[in-house]
This record gives structure tokens, sequence and C-alpha cells, in this order.
């Protein structure tokens, strides 16, 4: 080996060294340093989309100026869904069941607009409901939504029909009922008035102003009831039930005084479409149109802000109405009532 190729071979060595040598705290400051950047990046992402340019009125909506929001919440929710109608041999029919209403209490917290919440049910922690709810909001300034599944077993009620000896009261697990409510809107004044302001806080409403509205709804459900006639016949009456609704609404922000804001709006949509089937001991129900087929999506809320410190009640109720008496109709609704206290940070 000569002279040059030694020399080679010794800086690979010492290159090898001082990596393998190189204090463990060179690269975690390295490692962290990286870290930083990129969490200043998405933050400087986040602030830029969050007090960036967003095309309102600041003399009516302004953003809060911190970037925390807390909240504690007391959700209270229920669905009632109601049948009329006859056979095709004439035999009258009607029902009216009720959910057993769902209590719930949870914990929000949002930064720059980005929200994650965790709820819980007392009576699942005993053992006493089994009924399971699922809600995804969305309010922005100009789109917003509202996802409402239930999967509920604990109804009170009764079924009525010509020919039995009385009407049929529910008992724990006659009744199963699947339903899935899903609206979503468009603002049009969205320089002036704030969904979000009302809903989620995000904004903060100064002066009052309402706005135009389109919508689009969605509903569908599959009940289930079983029951045991006087002679031990397990019969069965099952409802199936999709539709579809477009239309427009308007909605209000009123401003009474310092940090109050009263909101209502509705926002009713039409049916475009509909597949809705009943059938009772294999005969099926036929369904007809009957106008106004509708499904009204209908919002309220009363806030007031001291400080960085809110709190109020809202509430989002969804009714559809569809078919007709002499064949068979359907009347359903899901309601939502929210208590609210939070603090901005």
């Amino acid at each position: 080996m000569n002279s040059n190729q030694r020399h080679r071979l010794l800086k690979r060595w010492l290159l090898m060294a001082v990596i393998l040598m190189a204090p463990s705290s060179a690269l975690t400051v390295s490692g962290q340093s990286r870290d930083k950047q990129l969490r200043e990046k998405v933050e400087n992402t986040l602030l830029a989309r969050y007090f960036g340019k967003n095309n309102i009125d600041t003399a009516y909506v302004i953003r809060p100026k911190t970037k925390w929001t807390v909240k504690a919440r007391l959700n209270v929710s229920g669905a009632e869904l109601e049948t009329e109608g006859r056979e095709e041999n004439g035999q009258h029919f009607k029902s009216e069941i009720e959910a057993e209403r769902k209590t719930t209490v949870s914990l929000a917290v949002s930064y720059l607009g980005i929200s994650l919440s965790a709820s819980l049910n007392p009576k699942k922690l005993w053992g006493k409901n089994s009924d399971y709810e699922l809600n995804i909001n969305c309010y922005g300034k100009r789109l917003g939504f509202d996802f409402i599944y239930q999967d509920a077993k604990n109804f009170e009620g009764w079924y009525d029909q010509d020919g039995l000896p009385g009407r049929i009261y529910l008992q724990p697990d006659m009744l199963n009922v699947k339903t899935l409510n899903a609206n979503a809107y468009y603002c049009f004044n969205s320089r002036h008035f704030s969904y979000p302001a009302a809903f989620s806080q995000s904004y903060i409403q100064r002066r009052s102003a309402g706005s135009f509205l389109l919508g689009a709804s969605i509903q569908s459900q599959h009940a289930k009831l079983n029951w045991e006639d006087d002679n031990g016949v397990q019969q069965q009456e099952e409802l199936k039930m999709d539709n579809i609704g477009i239309g427009a609404g308007y909605g209000y922000n009123f401003v009474p005084g310092k940090g109050w804001l009263l909101h209502i709006s509705a926002l009713p949509t039409f049916i475009v479409y509909s597949n809705t089937s009943m059938t009772f001991a294999n005969n099926s129900v036929p369904l007809h149109y009957h106008f106004p087929e509708v499904i009204i999506t209908a919002r309220a809320a009363v806030l007031y802000q001291w400080g960085n410190m809110f709190a109020g009640i809202s509430s989002v109720y969804n009714f559809t109405n569809i078919g007709d008496k002499e064949s068979l109709s359907v009347y359903n609704s899901k309601w939502r009532t929210r208590a609210f206290v939070g603090i901005r940070l």
C-alpha cells in the first residue's frame, strides 16, 4: 500500500469516527430544529387561513383575536316518528313513537378553526342505554353541514290497526330504527351574516344581519317493528325511506345589545327523489306523492359574550313530511339542543 492509498484510507476512518462519535445532542438539536421549522410552517399556514383575507365586513363580523377556544357542552337529543295510512284491503293503521331522549356531556377544543371534541353518555356507563348516535357539524361562513346518524331501540309509543283487538304498545326491543339526517347550506351574504358566530363561535357577529340560503337535505330511515299476536305468531312491520330535497331559506342574526346574539333560520327543501316502502305481514303499502313533501331544517341560538368568555343555547330541528294519509303518510322529526359555556385563549 503506497502513501496516497494510506492517506485516503485514514481520511475515511476519521470521517467514520466523527460520524460515530458525534454527540447525540447535536443530532437532537438538528432534529429539534427541523421539527420547530415544520411546526412554524404549519402554524403560519393556519394563521394565514384563519386571520387572513376572509372577505368579510368587519363592521358586521370579525374573527376572535385568540387562537384557542375551549367549550363544555350539555347535549340533549330526541326523535319522533308517526305513520298513518290504509292497507290494500282498506284497513286503517296509525302509529306514534318517540325515542328515549339522549343526554351527553362533551368537551370541545378548537385551535385556529380546527376542532376536536369528546362526548360521554352517562347512561351508557351504567348499561341503561344501548342507543348509538353520531353527530358531525361543520359551520363555515359560506358553506356548512350537519350529519346525524342514530341507531335507536329505546322507544315509547303505540301501533293501531283496524281488526286488532287494541293498540300495540311498544315493549323493550320491539322496535329498531336506524336514521340518517344530513343537510347542507350555502350562505349568500357571508360578508355580513355569520352562521359560525351562532354555532361554533369561530366568528363574532357585531351588528344585525341576515342572508338568503340555498340548501340540500338527505333523509334515510329503516325501521322494524316486531311483536307477537294473540295466536302466538310473530308479526313484523318494516318501513324503508330514502329522500333527497333541495330548496332555499333565510337566516337572521339579531344583535340587540353588546355581547348578545340571537339567531334563527329555516331552510325548507322540497323532495325531488323519494323511495319509500312499508310492509305489514308480507303485504306492501304503497306510497303516493302528496304536495308538498318537504324536509325542513330549522336552527336557533341565543349567545352572550363577555370578555373572552361566552355561554349560550343552540338547537337544530329536522322535520320530514311525505305521503298521503289515504295510502301512507310519514312524519319524521329529529332534534338536538345544546347548552354550552366556553373561553377563548
